[in-house]
C-alpha cells in the first residue's frame, strides 16, 4: 500500500487515521468481500430451492459463509490478479469463489459451481453489495458519529443554558437569547435528519440481465422467481428489493440518502461558521496547546482553524453528495456503465465527513466561555429592551407604543439604562408599570426557558 506521503487523496493520505474505520466498507478490498457475501448467500438460498442443490447440508452452508467471514487481503488481491485476466471485477469474484469449493470440507458436488452466480447479472450483485456495505457504512460508523456530535453540543447547551447571550439578526443587536438554547437550535435540526436519514430505505436491484427473471424463468420455468428474490434481499441481506427495474437499481433512494446526509452536513457548515463568529466575537475563548503555532509570521494568533478545516471538508462533502444524487438515478435505457465509476466514490464524501466531525470535536475542546465579554456586548446594548417595553405598553393601550420606542431607539446616539429609565418617567403610566418596565434589563429579557 502507498504511503499517505504518496497518497492521492488526503481521505487515504493525511487525514488516513481520522477515515481508517470506513475502510471496512469502501475500499477495493471491501467491495470484493461484499460481492463474496452476496454470492454466497445467493447459492444457500438456491439450495433450498431447486433441486440440484437438494444434497447441500448445512454443513457445507457453514463452509460457504466462512469464505464470506475469512475473506482476507490475500483473497482480495487472488480476485484482482484473476481480474487482470477476465478484466470484470464481478467475473472474478464468480471464479474465486470456484476456486475455494473444492478446498472445502465437506466436500463439495462439482457440479454446484455453476450454479454460483446462476442467472444473474453483475448488477445482480453490485446493486446488493453495494447498498448492503452503505447501510453498514452508515449504521455502523456515520450514524454514531453523527449522534455522538450532537450529543456532545447538547451537553454544552446544558451547561449554558442560563447564560444569556446578545442576538443578533442581520448582523445587528437583537432580542437576548441564551446561549444553550441557539446550541439546541443545532441539535434539534441534526436530529431531525438524523431521523429522517434512518428512515430512508436501502434498496437493491437483484431479477438478472434486464430486471426480468428471463435466465431464471427459461430454467425453472415453475419457480416462483419474484418471490424466492424479495425473501432472499429482503429477509436474508436486510434491503429492500425494488420491483421493477432495468439492468440497475434505479438509486432514487441512494440519492434521497445523500441528499439527507447533505442536509445533515449543511447544518453542520451552518454551526462551524456561527462558532466562527463567536469565537471571533471573544464569546469563547480557545485553549491553547503548548507548540502549536497560528501563523508563520504573526506570533499571537490562535485561529479557529478547526471549524474552518470542518467546512472546508463539508463542503468537499456536499459537491459529490450533489453529484451522486443527481447522476445516479439517470442512465441510458437499460443501463449504461456511468453508474460504475460513481459508486466508487461512495465513501469519499463519508471520510471527508469524518474529517470534519474530528475536527468540530476538536475545536469544541477546545472552548472556554467567556461570559465577560458576553455580559459586556448585552451591557452595551440596552436599545433590545426596546421590544419588551413597547409590548408591556401595547397591553396597557398606550398610544403608539411602537413608535415610540423607535423615535427612542433607532438613533445613532447610545443608548443606556440611563436614557431608557429617564424615558419611562415621561410616560403617562402607572408607577406599577413604570416599575415593571424599568425591571427589564439585557441580561433579564429572556423568555420562559425553553428547555
Amino acid at each position: 500500500m502507498p504511503s499517505e506521503l504518496m497518497s492521492v487523496s488526503p481521505v487515504d493520505g493525511r487525514y488516513h487515521a481520522k477515515t481508517a474505520s470506513l475502510s471496512a466498507y469502501f475500499s477495493e478490498y471491501a467491495l470484493f468481500k461484499y460481492r463474496v457475501h452476496t454470492e454466497v448467500e445467493y447459492l444457500i438460498a438456491l439450495s433450498k430451492t431447486i433441486p440440484q442443490l437438494k444434497d447441500m447440508t448445512d454443513e457445507h452452508r457453514t463452509a460457504l459463509r466462512s469464505l464470506i467471514e475469512k475473506f482476507s487481503e490475500e483473497d482480495a488481491a487472488r480476485c484482482k490478479e484473476i481480474e487482470r485476466t477476465t478484466n470484470h471485477d464481478l467475473k472474478a469474484v464468480e471464479y474465486w469463489i470456484k476456486e475455494q469449493l473444492p478446498k472445502m470440507q465437506p466436500v463439495v458436488k462439482e457440479e454446484w459451481a455453476e450454479f454460483i452466480h446462476f442467472g444473474l447479472t453483475s448488477q445482480d450483485a453490485n446493486n446488493t453489495a453495494i447498498p448492503l456495505m452503505l447501510k453498514d457504512a452508515i449504521s455502523k460508523v456515520m450514524l454514531p458519529t453523527y449522534d455522538a456530535l450532537v450529543q456532545t453540543i447538547k451537553g454544552l447547551a446544558e451547561e449554558w443554558k442560563h447564560v444569556p447571550m446578545l442576538a443578533r439578526t442581520h448582523g445587528q443587536p437583537a432580542t437576548p437569547t441564551t446561549v444553550g438554547k441557539e446550541l439546541m437550535v443545532f441539535v434539534e435540526r441534526l436530529n431531525n435528519q438524523l431521523t429522517q436519514l434512518r428512515a430512508i430505505p436501502n434498496s437493491a436491484k437483484f431479477g438478472g440481465a434486464t430486471g426480468n427473471f428471463n435466465a431464471h424463468h427459461v430454467a425453472f420455468p415453475n419457480i416462483k422467481w419474484i418471490e424466492f428474490a424479495n425473501d432472499f434481499v429482503n429477509n436474508v441481506l436486510g434491503l429492500n428489493r425494488s420491483q421493477f427495474t432495468t439492468q440497475i437499481e434505479h438509486y432514487d433512494n441512494l440519492g434521497a440518502i445523500c441528499d439527507a446526509i447533505k442536509r445533515i452536513n449543511t447544518i453542520l457548515i451552518d454551526f462551524s461558521r456561527d462558532m466562527w463568529m463567536y469565537i471571533s466575537m471573544h464569546y469563547f475563548k480557545q485553549k491553547i496547546k503548548a507548540g502549536e503555532v497560528g501563523s508563520s509570521t504573526m506570533p499571537h494568533k490562535v485561529n479557529p482553524i478547526d471549524y474552518e478545516n470542518a467546512e472546508g471538508n463539508l463542503g468537499i462533502a456536499n459537491a459529490l453528495l450533489e453529484h451522486f444524487a443527481a447522476k445516479l438515478p439517470i442512465s441510458r435505457m437499460q443501463r449504461d456503465l456511468t453508474d460504475s465509476t460513481v459508486l466508487r466514490n461512495l465513501g469519499v464524501p463519508l471520510g471527508h465527513i469524518l474529517v470534519s466531525i474530528t475536527s468540530l470535536n476538536k475545536g469544541i475542546g477546545k472552548l472556554m466561555i467567556n461570559e465577560e465579554q458576553i455580559k459586556k456586548d448585552l451591557g452595551d446594548n440596552w436599545e433590545v429592551c426596546a421590544e419588551a417595553i413597547q409590548t408591556i405598553l401595547r397591553r396597557e393601550a398606550f398610544p403608539k407604543p411602537y413608535e415610540a420606542l423607535k423615535e427612542l431607539t433607532r438613533v445613532n446616539t447610545k443608548v443606556t439604562q440611563e436614557t431608557l429609565h429617564q424615558w419611562i418617567d415621561t410616560l403617562n403610566i402607572s408607577d406599577a408599570v413604570k416599575t415593571e418596565l424599568k425591571a427589564i434589563t439585557p441580561f433579564n429579557y429572556l423568555g420562559p426557558g425553553l428547555f
